[in-house]
């Protein structure tokens, strides 16, 4: 069994060697898909160490892509343990960024990794985008699903606006909109007008995949 504390210990220290010994660990064994998930929450509570020693200044920019690719590596060797078959082509279009007036970053680097080991095409818009950023991208690139993310209290009508963007654009009945980030509540979801929210990457993944088979239902 993985030793999860460790796991999360490791990559906020950015301890590459540790990180990957337990990574290697947690897959000798017939592990199962519970096992895999144990595995990503661990990883991502240590993105959370690493997220909070940049805000405190203790690491850079650089840090922070070195401990995203530690992160896409445990994705691409975890994926076939959490039923993201690889093969099957494209199952969406997502449009993604950092609302206006929030520059966090992290967690949703992290969706944008599950999410295009799930298969499903990215559009990263990036950070601070205002509300028409998204409405135009997702009609530039006929999204199927617009996922918005924030950490700061400020977001939470940044990810209002962005809704009534994609209303003003004609395009809101068209898409799903999925918020991410800490601040996110079901009530924050109700006030912006989103379908629906997550703080996990591996869920908010798994209600994306939910709504695609809908869709082709």
């Amino acid at each position: 069994m993985i030793e999860t504390e460790n796991l999360k210990i490791a990559v906020g220290e950015l301890d590459e060697e540790r990180v990957n010994a337990f990574l290697d660990a947690s897959l000798a064994f017939s592990p199962t898909e519970e096992d895999a998930r144990a595995v990503l929450a661990a990883y991502q509570a240590g993105m959370d160490i690493v997220g909070e020693r940049f805000e405190q200044g203790r690491y850079f920019v650089g840090d922070l892509v070195f401990a995203g690719s530690l992160f896409a590596a445990a994705v691409e060797k975890l994926k076939p343990l959490l039923g993201f078959s690889g093969g099957e082509g494209r199952i969406g279009m997502v449009i993604l960024g950092t609302v206006e007036g929030d520059i966090h970053f992290i967690g949703k680097n992290l969706f944008k990794t599950m999410l295009e080991a799930a298969s499903f095409h990215v559009i990263d818009i990036g950070i601070d985008q205002p509300p028409k950023a998204f409405a135009d991208a997702a009609v530039r690139y006929q999204a199927d699903i617009v996922g918005l993310s924030g950490l700061l209290t400020t977001a939470v009508d940044s990810m209002r606006d962005t809704v009534e963007a994609l209303k003003a654009a004609g395009i809101r009945r068209k898409v799903k909109v999925i918020l991410g980030g800490s601040i996110v509540t079901e009530a924050i979801c109700t006030y912006a007008g989103a379908d629906d929210w997550s703080r996990n990457a591996y869920e908010g993944v798994g209600k994306c995949r939910n709504w695609m088979r809908a869709k082709t239902r």
